[in-house]
């Protein structure tokens, strides 16, 4: 029963908020729906911003790790001068 009635009071709280800011707006509709297209719109910008932020930094690290790896790689090669001997 509580996850019923917390359920309930959200739809209710919706609905209240919903018919408040109806009753109070201060601009028109058509105002009020093209700053939430703006909003949204800045949101949106700054949410793909952000994701290629982090590819682009996910990325450089992955070479990172990449070219390191190499090195490591060219330096056994290196070490090992023929021999075909790996020890541990």
């Amino acid at each position: 029963m509580k996850a019923g009635k917390f359920i309930a009071g959200i739809i209710s709280g919706a609905a209240i908020g919903a018919i408040a800011g109806i009753l109070f707006a201060p601009k028109k509709g058509t105002e009020t729906r093209k700053n939430i297209t703006d909003k949204s719109n800045e949101y949106m910008y700054g949410a793909k911003n952000k994701y290629n932020d982090l590819a682009d930094n996910l990325s450089h690290r992955y070479d990172s790790v990449k070219s390191k790896i190499r090195g490591k790689s060219r330096q056994v090669e290196n070490s090992m001068d023929g021999d075909d001997k790996i020890i541990y």
